[in-house]
């Protein structure tokens, strides 16, 4: 595999984000229970997997990642780039033979742990450093192999006697990785960085080839870490105002890059097969990786903990990184579950109780009629009522409150066209833009932000939705006035 030796400030601001892409690199590793056998770990490997070309029809997935974004390097610039991913390889279990030989078996039962066959995950990586005027043109291209291998690791039992082994092959890796840059036509020196990722195997798959075996010649959760020496990438989630128009001429496929690092940071991205938000960090609280997609700390590992002794000893015969999350739930302190709990990440100050949230984002928020002095206190608040609840304020009416849209007041049965914003939607959103949708309330949260719940029209679920409560929301920069005589 390329290598390259980064430079000690290079290592340092690449760590800072690889907290971060280690969660990419074995998002869904393992899922709970963490066992092999658990029919949710019997398909595996769902982000950012590079399958050889042959296998991309067969499958529908992807053979290259392409990537691109704006930087503004400096004179003289260099660019560290590091490509991760994982290399699967098959774990085959074996029995000792009394005559000194070894025959496969499904399990191999010991005191502490049962063996089973499993893909185990190697992680790979390339990294090299090359100077941001080296990228025009042509740019750089950079064999990305790694080939095919077998090794044995005896199995013991307590007393040190060898009872088996295990046998791990992986298959051949053919890949590339192509680095390219041209400037921006404007008054400042912008340039798109252009990286692309690809599986360049021969493989062909047989007839009756299955995924497994396709996977063995994939690149795994592929993922790109960038770093800039001197100058800074912009964002694609929230760029100036100058660089709109070149942010969305960026093709990014099966990929998605974000500003990485600590807040307020340009030099770092990470190009996520997961759409993330730019900074993304972990949770300061989590005591530990637990491989499981969407993890919720607690929950799991209250719930790992809960195992039996005969489960938990699978799940460490299944990998040794499900045998660490083991073993982090069994001896998680108290204290250290508790903070798991949940945590407040930003408050502001109430100065009158019930008083009307301040504007968000410049958009005034409208309450509906006063309510009765004799039912409720100072503000609307009704005595004694948690502030959680819904009655506790009467001058917050969902179905009557309103919001200034364009110089137009939204309420429930305006109709509005969907146009969801990058930073605020998630990805099914985005399919939305254009849509026209009828608006069932306004509401607006204890945080002074404003929601505008909607179904969409033409919709032939939204009988139901409205009948369950289960609204699309939106904010108030996320719609136009479709009918300005009935919002009005």
């Amino acid at each position: 595999m390329t290598t390259t030796t980064f430079t000690s400030a290079t290592e340092t601001r690449l760590a800072v984000a690889r907290q971060v892409a280690d969660a990419v690199l074995f998002e869904g590793y393992v899922l709970y229970p963490y066992r092999a056998s658990a029919a949710k770990n019997r398909l595996r490997w769902q982000f950012g997997v590079l399958v050889p070309p042959a296998w991309t029809s067969a499958a529908e997935e992807h053979d290259f990642q392409h990537t691109e974004l704006l930087m503004e390097p400096r004179k003289g610039a260099s660019l560290a780039v590091e490509v991760r991913f994982l290399h699967a390889g098959r774990r085959i279990v074996q029995r000792a033979l009394p005559d000194g030989g070894f025959e496969t078996v499904p399990e191999l039962r010991l005191d502490d742990r049962v063996l089973v066959p499993w893909d185990e995950g190697h992680e790979e990586q390339v990294r090299l450093t090359v100077a941001v005027d080296a990228l025009a043109g042509d740019g750089v291209v950079v064999p990305v192999t790694r080939p095919a291998g077998e090794e044995t690791e005896p199995v013991t039992d307590a007393t040190g006697r060898t009872v088996g082994r295990l046998l791990r092959r992986r298959e051949e890796i053919s890949g590339r990785l192509r680095l390219s840059a041209e400037d921006l036509d404007g008054p400042y020196t912008t340039q798109r960085l252009r990286v692309v990722l690809e599986n360049t195997s021969d493989w062909a798959p047989a007839e009756d080839t299955t995924r497994d075996t396709a996977l063995g010649r994939s690149l795994v959760a592929a993922h790109t870490l960038l770093r800039l020496d001197a100058g800074r990438f912009l964002s694609l989630t929230d760029p100036p105002e100058w660089a709109r128009n070149a942010v969305a001429q960026c093709r990014n496929l099966h990929t998605w890059p974000v500003l990485a690092g600590e807040p307020g940071s340009a030099d770092l991205v990470l190009s996520s097969p997961i759409i993330l938000e730019d900074h993304p960090a972990i949770a300061p609280e989590s005591p530990g990786a637990l491989y499981d997609a969407t993890e919720i700390d607690e929950i799991l590992a209250l719930r790992t903990a809960a195992l039996t002794d005969e489960e938990k000893r699978e799940a460490r015969g299944t990998d040794d990184r499900a045998a660490a999350v083991i073993d982090l739930a069994d001896s998680m302190p108290a204290e250290v579950l508790e903070r798991l709990h949940g945590a407040v990440r930003g408050l502001r100050e109430i100065t009158t109780p019930g008083a009307p949230p301040p504007p968000r984002d410049g958009v005034p928020v409208f309450g509906g009629p006063p309510p009765d002095p004799g039912s409720a206190g100072p503000g609307g608040v009704r005595p004694g009522t948690p502030w959680w609840d819904p009655g506790a304020d009467d001058s917050v009416d969902p179905a009557r409150d309103h919001v200034l849209v364009d110089g137009h007041h939204v309420r429930a049965g305006s109709r509005v066209v969907l146009r969801p914003r990058l930073r605020h939607s998630d990805a099914q959103d985005l399919f939305l833009s254009g849509r026209r949708a009828l608006v069932e309330a306004v509401l607006h949260d204890v945080d002074g932000g404003v929601h505008i719940a909607v179904t969409v029209e033409d919709d032939p679920g939204a009988d139901i939705r409205r009948e369950q409560g289960r609204y699309l929301y939106f904010q108030p920069d996320e719609v136009d006035v479709a009918d300005t005589e009935e919002a009005v």
